[in-house]
């Protein structure tokens, strides 16, 4: 079974955040830069929540807020699911379909070592089928 911590390996275990106390314009800014859907928003060291595209459109744009004067502590989705290293990668196919968010932090004990969005399970998942697909294969011509 696939888990978690070998998707991050493969994928990378960079961390993009922001603050609770960033304009949701900074957010995009830094969502722009980085091309990346959400953002984790980090207080200190600690998961304070996420800020994602689905926040600013339903809770800025739909509201009538202004992006340059709306903090991130205001929108931003709290109560951040969350899953570790050793989480099967099926699970979270599981939670996020189930659930209907695009993005899980990945957290060992207190510490956030990455963020996995459902393209890269997706892509994970596609990479390992055609993986035992080409063994079979090669399995079956021998």
């Amino acid at each position: 079974m696939a888990t978690v911590g070998q998707l991050l390996k493969s994928k990378g275990f960079k961390i993009i955040s922001i603050t609770p106390s960033d304009t949701v314009y900074h957010a995009l800014e830094v969502m722009v830069e980085n091309n990346v859907s959400a953002l984790l928003v980090m207080e200190a060291d600690r998961l304070a929540g996420i800020f994602t595209e689905r926040d600013y459109a339903r809770k800025v744009i739909l509201k009538g807020k202004s992006s340059k004067e709306t903090i991130i502590a205001e929108i931003m989705t709290g109560n951040v699911v969350t899953v570790d290293p050793a989480t099967g990668i099926d699970h979270c196919m599981r939670l996020m379909t189930g659930n209907f968010f695009r993005h899980l932090p990945v957290v060992n004990g207190d510490q956030v070592v990455g963020i996995i969005s459902i393209g890269d399970v997706v892509k994970y998942i596609i990479e390992e089928q055609e993986f035992i697909i080409r063994n079979m294969e090669s399995y079956i011509s021998q």
